[in-house]
């Protein structure tokens, strides 16, 4: 069969990819291909379901300007859709007086990158938030929460009203680039393309590996985001009105163990990072030896490991013992007690790994032929993912004149 553009990876970035495709050129005759039984299964389905607003990303970066584009992008996709959203806002609180210090840089940072934010005391603080303390706080009241899974949903709807074929349980197994377009091998048997774009996620290098014929310069690292559910006794008032975050450590990509309201009323902490025994490792039990053997196998790993292992080792701590993991919540919230945390699902965050041993920060889309590559596309993919998805269909449209 043929068609003019496939689209590999039904999550988030896919589907926006595919939906900009249809706007741009209504004649790329665009295939989804989902090697899942259902559409955001992975990272897009099991994240914290947070819009952020932009504040943390390095001003003029890929996730700052796509960031804060696409804050907008999504709050007005959701308005428009009927998906239920709540700007609720979100303190970054200072504990130490180091964070507090840093508060200063992230203000500026936000002031560059367009977010609106401001700086508030220890009083204000407790009358904004009664259970949190700290020594200051940042409050960003742009920050929103929606479930993704939904906004999936509602783009997947426009794509098959737009007559967009989307294939569940299909996966690309080859790229064979020839001179007349693309044949990408499927399990269900070879699909002629003119283009191909690359949305695997979790599997985005493997896919890129399978027309890029060279040695392994980056890999996908799967981090485990383990979270607890904040239980509550019945009838007990709110604990927290607005999302609640440490202060980040610039020396890595995540953003430490936090408090999150979730749209259907459930209050989750987390996420711990631990490094996954799988791609789709979402507790200890899931083990590939494949996924395994390349990590154990790519130098980039080593060095990582040789330079941070001791935040690797809090954060192995934090996962085996609940009551490791409780302290770092009570670092801003000391009224939540250990038998309050019950475990939840967990997510897999992609992260791109270089042979350096660096954890890719910005995102990373490349063209390589006909086939353009999102390598790397962690938070705030999904809050970015309609601006995203317009840049990489931009490239993808170039490859059909």
């Amino acid at each position: 069969m043929t068609a003019r553009v496939v689209v590999i990876g039904g999550g988030i970035i896919g589907l926006a990819t595919a939906l900009a495709l249809t706007r741009q050129r209504p004649d790329a005759g665009v295939t989804v291909l989902e090697k899942e039984k259902q559409l955001a299964s992975h990272q897009t389905g099991r994240n914290s379901g947070v819009i952020h607003s932009g504040i943390y990303y390095r001003p003029g970066s890929a996730k700052a300007t796509l960031g804060v584009k696409g804050h907008a992008s999504m709050i007005r996709f959701c308005s428009e859709h009927g998906i239920r959203y709540e700007q609720c806002g979100k303190l970054i609180v200072a504990v130490t007086e180091l964070e507090q210090e840093r508060l200063g840089g992230l203000a500026e940072r936000a002031a560059s990158n367009g977010v609106r934010c401001r700086l508030v005391d220890r009083q204000e603080m407790a009358e904004l938030e009664p259970n949190v303390t700290g020594r200051a706080a940042l409050e960003v009241p742009g920050t929103a929460i929606v479930d993704y899974r939904q906004v999936g949903q509602g783009m997947a709807d426009l794509l098959r009203a737009a007559g967009v074929d989307i294939r569940l349980g299909q996966a690309g197994v080859g790229l064979a680039e020839g001179p007349a377009g693309v044949t990408v091998k499927t399990n269900d048997g070879p699909l002629a393309a003119s283009a191909v774009v690359n949305c695997a996620g979790l599997w985005s290098d493997r896919v890129a590996r399978l027309h890029q014929r060279t040695r392994r310069q980056v890999v996908i690292a799967p981090f485990r985001g383990e979270y607890y559910d904040v239980v509550r006794p019945p009838g007990a008032p709110p604990l927290i009105s607005r999302l609640i975050y440490p202060v980040p450590d610039p020396v890595y990509p995540f953003l430490g163990v936090h408090l999150t309201r979730g749209i259907h009323g459930h209050l989750h902490a987390g996420p711990n990072a631990v490094l996954a025994l799988a791609r789709h490792g979402y507790s200890w039990r899931d083990v590939d030896a494949r996924d395994l053997a390349e990590l154990a196998t790519f130098p980039g790993m080593w060095r990582l490991g040789a330079r941070h292992w001791r935040e690797g080792g809090r954060e192995l701590y934090r996962s085996l013992r609940r009551h490791a993991f409780g302290e770092a919540v009570r670092r801003m919230v000391p009224v939540i007690e250990d038998d309050q945390l019950v475990r939840a699902p967990s997510g897999v965050r992609a992260q791109a790994l270089s042979r350096r041993g660096e954890l890719l920060d910005d995102f990373v889309i490349e063209t390589s032929g006909r086939v353009v590559d999102v390598i790397n596309a962690p938070s705030p993919g999904a809050t970015a993912s309609l601006e995203i998805g317009e840049v990489v269909a931009a490239r993808a449209a170039a490859l059909l004149d």
